[in-house]
């Protein structure tokens, strides 16, 4: 284990020679790293769109790299000729989260330090890329919550300024613009849409129970953009 860490510290962050000894270090830490980077999307992944095998594919992607940047050393002609072998590759996956396009950015990039030998540069990427997701996922950093909403109900009579509806509006709305009346020309209520703003998302219980108090509505339906959005 003393060999494994005088060889980590003794090389250049510009990477070092290509010996048996350090292409197996540099598989062996891709290995470490992407499980590590795997393990950090496990526990920060929130959505409907969690895959195994992308999951998998994090660990193999890093040390796959790594020996293909073993594979190319300083060999510029075996570089070349790697890339036009790579190029015959068609990938069809289609990645819809960039999230997740990020993630296999950092496995390319810890499994290309890892296998040109820049341990070090490896190492501390891998701890601050994974820092900085927690970080994201556990201050729930750059979540919008406009409190955005949609309001149906059916109405019998006329809805004017002074009717209780616009006052329950005004009461549990910073603002709300009329969308659209549909009336059954059938003696029956007419349907109105709303879009509302909401002050306060957790009074919206509240602000149901007072709309179905009102006389001659029915039918209330209040829908919340984010979660649309969220999904």
């Amino acid at each position: 284990m003393d060999r494994w860490w005088q060889i980590i510290e003794d090389t250049p962050m510009n990477g070092g020679a290509f010996t048996p000894q350090t292409v197996l270090l540099s598989l062996l830490l891709a290995f470490v790293l992407g499980q590590v980077i795997a393990w950090v999307y496990y526990i920060t992944h929130s959505g409907l769109s969690y895959s195994r095998s992308y999951v998998q594919s994090l660990i193999l992607i890093t040390v796959i790299v790594s020996m293909v940047m073993s594979v190319i050393g300083n060999n510029i002609i075996t570089a070349v000729g790697l890339m036009g072998a790579l190029a015959i590759v068609r990938f069809r996956n289609v990645i819809k989260d960039t999230r997740d396009i990020a993630f296999i950015f950092c496995s390319l990039v810890v499994g290309m330090a890892a296998g040109s030998h820049r341990y070090l540069t490896a190492i501390l990427g891998t701890l601050i890329l994974c820092l900085i997701a927690v970080y994201l996922h556990f201050t729930d950093f750059g979540s919008h919550e406009p409190h955005n909403g949609f309001l149906r109900f059916g109405l019998r009579g006329p809805l004017g300024p002074e009717h209780p509806v616009s006052h329950i509006l005004h009461r549990f709305c910073g603002s709300f613009s009329l969308i659209s009346v549909q009336d059954s020309g059938f003696g029956g209520p007419a349907e109105y849409a709303y879009q509302i703003m909401i002050r306060n998302i957790g009074k919206n219980e509240e602000f149901v129970a007072e709309l179905e108090k009102v006389e001659g509505i029915e039918n209330i339906n209040l829908t919340m953009q984010e979660r649309l959005l969220e999904v």
